[in-house]
């Protein structure tokens, strides 16, 4: 019986972001009787504290950690690491594979880890994107970043990286240590169906929004997602159409600074939504958006953008390596330079049916030749077969 215990999402089913999607699908598209999930789960609840959950045969810890801003994930990722240690010998569990998502441990993970590697568990780690590179964080969180990056990597086992250009990167920047390296992507479902459920229906109607009618952004309300270059470019363009965008989005620093220097509150076609955690609904407003724009300019292999190409005709991607890596000749880029995203727009709008129809139909290749859930799980089956300590 194999035993993996994934460390670094908030749980397993927890709507969320990309890790807990990630998780999700890895789990329930895995499908192999000798082989037992073990998820560590984030917990507010002191009452819940220690115990173990089961949900569809995984075996999730409730770790408990306060919530205290961007440093909650930082305890968690640390709590939840220090008792898998007691987790296995307590339940006497072998062939153990641990996976952690994420590099949030710094200079602590080569401590939590030793124990684990004197009983000759493989430990594998999932760097993500460059969290150091991402705008949000000021110059001293960047540095702390960089140096979780180094301590983690130096002391993993197995780096697998979700993109090739991170790969790339972890492996050049990190020559010295001699990691065993793997690419291995996200994945998205082609054959899932939208429905135009009581979520779609109150939302349409509040925001007055027609199918075929709008462009689409999903994604976190994080500066890196240039949010203020693309609202800047569609607010120049004189099309009719809306700008839908679904995102955790509320009243903060970052939304008000970028109401101040854009002024979408005086473009009726600017419409923030919210998050959307309702799949069915999710998929119907991708799949009746006439293009997606996905402004990701930091991290790897993005869920939201495969989603996108699964459900969506016509992709506008920012022109950054890791978008070009997944979307390759399906899409179409644009870059920071003015004016260059308008024109995209402009040019998107005059498509006729044949023209969105080929690139739909490009963009379902793409997830079909790399990116199915089936494909992500086979490699990380032979992954798991072919290491050994």
């Amino acid at each position: 019986m194999k035993n993996i215990i994934i460390i670094g999402a908030r749980g397993y089913k927890a709507s969320y972001g990309g890790w807990e999607t990630f998780v999700t699908n890895l789990v329930e598209n895995y499908k192999e009787k000798n082989t037992i999930f073990h998820i560590p789960e984030l917990t507010n609840d002191k009452l819940l504290k220690n115990k173990v959950l089961k949900k569809d045969n995984v075996d999730c810890l409730q770790v408990y950690s306060p919530s205290v801003g961007f440093v909650t994930m930082f305890i968690y990722a640390i709590k939840a690491l220090k008792k898998v240690n007691k987790y296995i010998e307590d339940r006497n569990l072998e062939n153990v594979v641990v996976y952690i998502l994420g590099c949030r441990m710094g200079p602590f993970y080569h401590y939590l880890v030793r124990p684990l590697q004197k009983k000759g568990i493989t430990i594998y780690l999932n760097p993500d994107g460059l969290e150091w590179m991402r705008e949000k964080w000021n110059k001293v969180i960047k540095q702390c970043f960089k140096i979780s990056e180094y301590c983690m990597v130096k002391n993993s086992d197995v780096i697998v990286s979700d993109s090739k250009a991170i790969q790339n990167y972890i492996d050049t920047k990190y020559k010295k240590f001699n990691k065993d390296s793997y690419f291995i992507s996200y994945g998205a479902y082609l054959s899932q169906k939208g429905v135009k459920n009581i979520i779609v229906n109150d939302l349409f109607k509040k925001c007055k929004i027609k199918e075929k009618s709008y462009y689409l952004i999903v994604g976190r309300f994080v500066p890196e997602n240039n949010y203020e270059l693309i609202i800047k470019e569609f607010m120049k363009t004189n099309i009719k159409k809306d700008l839908v965008i679904v995102s955790n989005v509320e009243e903060n620093k970052f939304y008000n600074n970028l109401k101040e220097r854009t002024s979408f509150d005086k473009d009726k076609r600017i419409k923030f939504v919210g998050s959307i955690y309702d799949k069915e609904a999710l998929i119907y407003i991708r799949e009746n958006a006439y293009a997606y724009i996905h402004g990701h300019s930091a991290g790897g292999t993005n869920p939201s953008l495969l989603e996108a190409l699964a459900t969506t005709n016509v992709n506008i991607l920012f022109n950054a390596v890791y978008n070009v890596e997944v979307g390759m000749m399906s899409s179409l880029y644009f870059s920071k330079q003015d004016g260059d995203l308008k024109r995209i727009i402009e040019r998107v709008e005059n498509f006729s049916d044949k023209d969105i129809k080929k690139y739909g139909k490009l963009a379902k290749e793409r997830i079909k030749e790399e990116y199915t859930w089936d494909l992500v799980v086979d490699k990380y089956k032979k992954m798991w077969k072919e290491v050994k300590k």
